[in-house]
């Protein structure tokens, strides 16, 4: 059975420098069954390990189909009622992608860019969850298919995942990507500075600034990943400090309980992390039909006995907003620096004037304010995007609104944003302007700098190590 599985249909010699569509097939369809199994194996295991179960291997089967398709963002039904559950485990979601992403970068990398492979890939992905939502359509099922939606949601997760793997197999670097070359190497920073040429030459008047693009990008950048650092570090206070483990051991039950409730809340750790960034901003969460949970108070009923859930604040409790709302007002003093020492010409658009020694252009007081304000509405933009896809719903009635407000959170994070950055890009870049700063006022920018390239060279060799991991079932000697 190895042999027959190593054939050259699944890995063919890389000096043919083609592949058969039904390889192409095979391969979408096995990237398909792995990010299957790691929903599929813990639960399979847990129905093995508990003793006298009802249940029966098709229905864990069917389980762990609908815990697929729900890592995709699909909508499902529960129960009798249809109540909806769409509260998508984003976990689950980023291992999909990063799995998706290795397999798109392994067919790029076979030869010049064309349609057939990815078709077939897609094609085979899409297969085998066409057969997840068929499995998901019985009414005695747990959670209930909705075929459209369910397999759109999928193809809108196989394309983020599969085609920045192909652009980067083509050899066309990411976003992401650490360059050599001086100046703005990386795509995002190129459509930007390509971008503001082409505003520059339509309306010169009104054109922004040389470097202003790449740095509101990399303004935006840096906020993001401050309350999402601030969000973890409140997260693990709150676990700390609450009763989770006391509801873990009372839910527990045994062995099988244990890993239940450990694989629940593992895959379901991201959206904790979004949601206590949307507590930090201030607007906070819902967990339930006209409930809040924010600083400035929390209005809850009857919660579900879940860990994640005994960590929520409680009503009547101290007065943590303003310990809270300073972790806004810190993620927005790198930026500020950022746009302040741009904005003084200290350094250029991506670092090219600061090596070569020479300034850059200076910046008038509208352009900074134009710069923070435009970070602000893209930060806003992704805000919105990110609070949506970490809510939703798990049951009709009280059940159905769960997560961060979408609007709210894009709003409050675009007004910290202008409270913040603004006022302190502004500081910074008069200080800057004084003349020559001080040591210790230039060292908390060299060291935001270098912590923002250690981090992108990071993400970079992590995606490319998993790019090179060997897939199962294929034949050593062989490639893709």
């Amino acid at each position: 059975m190895t042999q027959l599985m190593g054939r050259p249909i699944l890995g063919l010699p890389s000096e043919l420098g083609s592949r058969s569509v039904m390889a192409d097939l095979l391969m979408g369809a096995r990237t398909a069954l792995l990010t299957l199994s790691v929903v599929a194996v813990p639960v399979l295991g847990i129905w093995v390990l508990v003793p006298y179960s009802d249940d029966t291997a098709a229905d864990a089967a069917r389980l762990a189909f609908g815990l697929w398709l729900l890592g995709h963002g699909a909508p499902l039904a529960r129960g009798p009622e249809a109540g909806p559950v769409t509260v998508t485990p984003l976990l689950l979601t980023a291992v999909t992608v990063l799995l998706l992403h290795r397999a798109g970068r392994r067919v790029g990398r076979r030869g010049r860019p064309g349609w057939r492979a990815p078709l077939a890939m897609a094609a085979g992905y899409l297969a085998v969850a066409a057969l997840a939502v068929a499995q998901c359509t019985a009414s005695e099922t747990v959670l209930r298919s909705r075929p459209l939606p369910d397999l759109a949601m999928v193809a809108v997760v196989l394309a983020g995942g599969l085609g920045p793997g192909l652009w980067i197999g083509y050899g066309r670097p990411l976003p992401w990507s650490p360059s050599g070359s001086p100046g703005p190497a990386r795509p995002a920073e190129r459509w930007a500075e390509r971008w503001a040429e082409r505003w520059a030459e339509r309306y010169e008047r009104w054109s922004p600034p040389a470097g202003a693009p790449v740095a509101v990008l990399r303004a935006a950048a840096l906020w993001s990943l401050g309350m999402l650092a601030g969000g973890g570090a409140l997260l693990t206070l709150a676990v700390l400090l609450g009763a989770a483990g006391h509801s873990a051991h009372t839910l527990g039950g045994g062995p099988a309980g244990y890993v239940g409730l450990l694989l629940a809340c593992a895959l379901l750790i991201p959206n904790a992390v979004l949601w206590a960034a949307g507590y930090a901003l201030g607007t906070g969460f819902a967990v339930g039909t006209g409930t809040l949970v924010a600083p400035t108070g929390t209005s809850l009923g009857a919660l579900p006995e879940f860990p994640l859930l005994a960590v929520v604040p409680q009503p009547g409790g101290g007065p943590w907003w303003l310990l809270v709302c300073v972790l806004p007002a810190v993620a927005g003093v790198l930026p500020a620096l950022l746009l302040g020492r741009v904005a003084a010409g200290t350094v250029g658009a991506a670092g090219a004037a600061e090596r070569a020694g020479a300034d850059g252009p200076r910046w008038s007081v509208g352009a900074v304010a134009a710069a923070a304000v435009a970070a602000a509405v893209l930060t806003g933009a992704l805000a919105v995007i990110v609070a949506w896809a970490s809510g939703g719903a798990l049951a009709g009635g009280r059940m159905s609104e769960l997560g961060p407000e979408p609007w709210r959170t894009g709003a409050a994070v675009a007004g910290w944003m202008v409270g913040t950055v603004l006022p302190g890009a502004l500081l910074a870049r008069w200080w800057y302007l004084r003349g020559t700063a001080p040591e210790w006022w230039q060292r908390p920018t060299r060291l935001a700098a270098r912590w923002t390239a250690c981090t992108r060279a990071a993400l970079h060799r992590t995606l490319t190590r998993i790019a090179e991991l060997p897939l199962p079932f294929a034949r050593r000697g062989r490639r893709d």
